[in-house]
């Protein structure tokens, strides 16, 4: 019966991802329904993961507040000065870019509005464009695990916090490995492929004019909206002020022995705060807010989130005792098995939250060391496995010049090998460090 269940979840999956977008999630719910009725227990309040889906909703909605007040297309144009005063390096830079945004603003979906800038800069400076777009969006996903506000890392603290690894001493180390990591996928990255000018697709494709050439006059036409410098400048401080608070109330630090808003409610509330802020002093109107793409996409996620999590969950909690009594001597005996399990996970629940919370405490009960845990954090940013995710696809659809493409077989796409450095050698560092610093 346990085969069966696991195969329902997987054919659920496969239909969400077949299907795309939004139906990822909605082909989950339908999934759970199999497995209540396959004799599953489901329960809704242990099921679907509220508190992640409560950071997603209200940093999403700080994050929209802020690109209706305009400091979203503000941040995008100084990236683009920045990453056109070295054209030549872009294939180094685009991934700092997309790591960074990604930590500072807990969503990988970010990337979205940095990916046409990588893929035009690459154009213009006769660069492959796969290169910097494929490492620059495993960049946007491995991040996550380095945000102070990302529902993976709250779900990891969770776990980590009672084993002795307080907030920001897991947050440095899961720092350093994954932009080393990502860095050394960057290497890699440049020298996947062609030269651009050698590219027979693309080729073809400037022959038959399906090649957009850049407009520099709209580009030194740029002005900022009123209040965009307002609206990054209040995000980045509700930022400081939720690190420092998490820091605060850190069981190692212990400045607040018995706090009143836990580190997940503290970045909700923070984040809603953040957003009024820009609503009254940016002078946004609401409706405005809900109207953005990026409302829409991290609502897309949040419903995503909901069913897939819900499936996985629904298996894995039904089944806990039998996996710790399956995986446990395993894992003991070869730790590096655990990250193998968190990768494939992560690219079928499409979420690194998902899979922190689904696995990650099934694992600290199988005795996983917590250095073991936290070297294999990196692991659950696999969702560049299969080419569905959805920075994946805009990178694929961005690059007109065609080098940004899913093979023949499905799994020998452009992101799969600088994806899969990043996180080996994210993994590895992890190993390495980990033990030193915990």
């Amino acid at each position: 019966m346990i085969i069966l269940q696991f195969l329902v979840v997987l054919l659920f999956v496969f239909i969400g991802a077949r299907l795309g977008g939004i139906a990822i999630g909605l082909a989950g719910g339908a999934g759970v329904i199999v497995l209540g009725l396959l004799g599953l227990h489901v329960d809704a309040k242990t099921g679907v993961p509220w508190d992640v889906l409560g950071i997603i909703i209200c940093v999403i909605a700080a994050i929209a507040a802020m690109q209706a007040a305009g400091g979203l297309e503000l941040l995008v144009h100084r990236t683009e000065r920045l990453l056109r005063s070295r054209p030549s390096n872009i294939t180094f830079m685009a991934p700092i870019v997309t790591y960074f945004m990604t930590v500072l603003s807990g969503t990988g979906q970010i990337a979205f509005s940095t990916l046409p800038v990588i893929a035009e800069v690459s154009k213009e400076a006769k660069i492959r464009p796969s290169r910097p777009l494929s490492i620059a969006v495993v960049a946007s996903q491995m991040a996550i695990v380095a945000s102070p506000i990302s529902a993976a890392t709250v779900a990891m603290a969770a776990v980590l916090e009672p084993m002795g690894v307080d907030f920001i001493k897991m947050l440095t180390i899961s720092g350093i490995c994954t932009l080393t990591g990502c860095m050394i996928a960057a290497f890699v990255a440049s020298k996947q492929g062609c030269e651009l000018e050698d590219d027979p697709i693309y080729q073809d494709r400037l022959a038959r004019g399906l090649v957009a050439q850049s407009d520099p006059e709209a580009k030194a036409n740029f002005k900022a909206r009123k209040g965009a410098g307002l609206s990054l400048i209040i995000f980045a401080v509700t930022l400081v002020v939720v690190v420092l608070y998490s820091t605060a109330i850190s069981e190692s630090v212990g400045l607040i022995s018995d706090p009143t808003i836990d580190r997940s409610a503290a970045i909700m509330t923070f984040m809603m705060l953040a957003a009024l802020l820009i609503l009254v002093f940016c002078k946004v109107e609401p409706p405005a807010v809900i109207e953005t793409p990026t409302f829409r996409a991290g609502m897309n996620a949040a419903v995503c989130i909901t069913g897939v999590a819900w499936l996985g969950n629904t298996f894995v909690q039904n089944h806990v005792e039998d996996i710790e009594r399956i995986g446990g001597d395993v894992i003991h005996d070869h730790p590096w098995m655990l990250a193998i399990v968190l990768l494939l996970a992560s690219a079928l629940l499409y979420s690194q939250a998902a899979t922190t919370i689904a696995l990650m405490p099934v694992a600290a009960g199988m005795g996983v060391s917590a250095s073991t845990l936290l070297a294999c954090f990196p692991a659950v940013t696999g969702l560049f496995l299969l080419p569905t995710y959805t920075t994946v696809v805009a990178a694929i659809e961005l690059d007109d010049t065609g080098t940004t493409r899913i093979g023949k077989y499905l799994f020998n796409h452009s992101f799969m090998i600088p994806g899969l450095v990043a996180v080996a050698s994210s993994i590895a560092l992890g190993f390495l460090i980990a033990p030193i610093l915990i």
